[in-house]
């Protein structure tokens, strides 16, 4: 199902919904804008939230971007294994609810 040849469907999308997907690209360009964070720091989150949903397309997209604008290879595995911790941090915490009082 994952070929990045899809994503030319989304003029579909900006077709289908003009105002709506406008208003989408520009959010999005505004929130990987320098800022608060750097473009490189906030496409290292993108790179660990991608790895949580498992989300192929925004895994390759955002790999790209965070290499795009500085990152390496030892910045982008910490962001790996910050978000390996957080989704087995996930299932830890919640098993606390196996157990009854």
């Amino acid at each position: 199902m994952f070929d990045m040849k899809q994503l030319a469907k989304l003029k579909v999308l900006d077709a289908s919904a003009p105002g709506a997907m406008k208003a989408f690209w520009a959010f999005d360009k505004a929130v990987f804008a320098e800022g608060a964070l750097t473009t490189r720091e906030k496409q290292l989150m993108a790179v660990a939230v991608a790895l949580t949903t498992q989300c192929p397309y925004c895994i390759e997209l955002h790999t790209k971007a965070a290499r795009e604008a500085g990152a390496n290879d030892a910045q982008l595995t910490e962001a790996a294994l910050v978000a390996a911790a957080i989704r087995a941090g996930g299932a830890v915490t919640h098993a606390s609810h196996l157990f009854k009082e």
